[in-house]
């Protein structure tokens, strides 16, 4: 056959399917207001928020190579500019969201600047130390609480809605479409130019760098853009709690370790993976999180089994089998007289 009789796409038919399901997934998602009650509007919001920070961590991770243990601070940093910003400044709360991601990303790029002259395990112990340096400093600022924290105060919240039902409506749409953005702005980059650098450079970083390709610029343009999302989404975080403290802001478990799980055991350099592995982890937390310590103890043995029984998690498995792609990055060659049918 000639090279005529191929055509190049990207779209699958699981695909189409995906997108199909997932909007009417959406519409669903949207009026739970009025179908579910608040504990469940909670969680729900909670889950939303933790796939938002998987799938940053993610996008360094898996895709930039940049493997760090100190995205806490960013939360952190997020959380307490809400607080900083609506207090002392009175910003509206929607703004100041906004404008804790802004002012993350100016504080990245120093930071970025000192890292990116680490590797390796040095680069991830550096990104902690970062983190704890954070969480010093705040602790030191008294009118923030200084280590015993501080509440948003009640005018403030009240600014979002009157009403605490609206309010709590309100929260989880912002959840939701922290979200929805946040995977939609990863499949989109990844999808451009700079994602195809930046698939090259985690494929190899020597061949990419041969062929010309800017990996410090790229990997800068990663951590700066991940840092200033992961901080909106922690000003979310702690909208929702309406209390703030440092070592709930930048706490090491439950805004690195536990988005690590999520990301591991669904999937790294993926983006359907840490989606599999937020519904398996809140799964496990429900059901376990009675038990106390043996809930601890059985989120580490689903880890090393996983790990052990598929290396690229629960979708890398489910995708080398059946050849799934629900957000096609790839490229796929198809048959002009069998169009629209998948082909390798």
């Amino acid at each position: 056959m000639n090279i005529q009789d191929y055509t190049v796409s990207r779209s699958t038919r699981a695909a189409r399917v995906a997108l199909v399901v997932t909007a009417l997934l959406l519409v669903i998602l949207f009026l739970a207001p009025w179908w579910a009650g608040r504990a469940d509007m909670r969680l729900m919001g909670e889950l939303f928020l933790y796939l938002a920070l998987a799938s940053l961590w993610n996008l360094m991770a898996g895709y930039a190579g940049l493997v760090s243990v100190g995205q806490q601070a960013y939360v952190g940093f997020g959380g307490y500019m809400l607080f900083a910003s609506t207090i002392f400044l009175g910003i509206n709360p929607l703004v100041a969201i906004v404008f804790a991601g802004f002012l993350a990303a100016l504080v990245s790029v120093p930071v970025a600047i000192l890292m990116f002259r680490l590797r390796g395990a040095y680069f991830a112990i550096g990104t902690w130390v970062v983190a704890e340096v954070f969480r010093l400093c705040f602790a030191q600022v008294s009118s923030l609480g200084g280590g015993s924290g501080t509440s948003l105060p009640v005018g403030i919240v009240k600014s979002l809605a009157s009403e605490r039902a609206m309010r709590e409506a309100l929260s989880y749409w912002l959840a939701l479409g922290a979200a929805v953005i946040v995977i939609a702005a990863v499949y989109l980059f990844l999808r451009s130019r700079q994602g195809l650098a930046l698939t090259a450079i985690r494929d190899n970083e020597l061949a990419a760098g041969s062929l010309g390709i800017d990996i410090w610029r790229n990997k800068f343009i990663v951590y700066v853009v991940t840092s200033a999302l992961t901080a909106m989404v922690g000003a979310l975080i702690f909208l929702q709690k309406l209390r703030i403290t440092p070592d709930a802001a930048f706490s090491v478990y439950d805004w690195t370790a536990f988005v690590i799980f999520i990301v591991v055991i669904g999937g790294i350099g993926t983006i359907e993976g840490p989606i599999i592995g937020t519904l398996v982890f809140f799964a496990l937390r429900e059901t376990l999180a009675d038990l106390g310590t043996v809930y601890l103890i059985v989120l580490g043995f689903v880890a090393i089994v996983i790990m052990l029984r598929a290396p690229r998690g629960i979708w890398g498995l489910v995708r080398s089998r059946y050849d799934l792609e629900f957000f096609p990055l790839s490229y796929r060659v198809h048959l002009k007289a069998a169009k629209g049918q998948d082909g390798n």
